[in-house]
């Protein structure tokens, strides 16, 4: 991910916020799946056993951020832009990239037609949409 900061005050805190900012995207867009209760509204998922946020596993074994050199802020403070949100905005890419994945795993059964992809993008959503079947697989 290249980002732009402005005029870094502090690179490393930088990185480390863009990196925390898209991997809390990661969990919004593919794991974080609320459940509540039809009648009540009461919140089902509200601990780890049925709510999967993102934890320090979940982030990508090769994840590189670098900072945009030469391009400061004239009106922030030390020449400096926010950090945190545009890299949260960038981690819609994964559920892009997810779509595509079924759409081609779709392709291959000759199934090519239009669904909607929603968030969160989790495992049994995935695989549902890919519409596996057990007749399809061969060894």
């Amino acid at each position: 991910m290249l980002y732009d900061c402005g005029e870094s005050m502090n690179p490393e805190i930088d990185v480390g916020q863009a990196e925390g900012a898209f991997v809390f995207g990661l969990g919004y867009w593919l794991s974080e799946h609320f459940i509540r209760d039809a009648s009540t509204g009461q919140l089902l998922t509200k601990n780890t056993w049925e709510y999967k946020p993102p934890s320090a596993h979940d982030i990508p074994m090769d994840f590189r951020v670098s900072l945009l050199k030469n391009a400061p802020n004239p009106l922030g403070i030390l020449r400096s832009k926010a950090v945190g949100e545009p890299p949260l905005c960038m981690s819609c890419s994964a559920l892009f990239a997810i779509k595509d994945a079924i759409e081609n795993a779709r392709s291959e059964i000759s199934r090519d037609t239009f669904f909607p992809l929603n968030a969160p993008a989790t495992v049994d959503v995935v695989q549902t949409d890919c519409l596996v079947n057990v007749d399809n697989f061969s060894l």
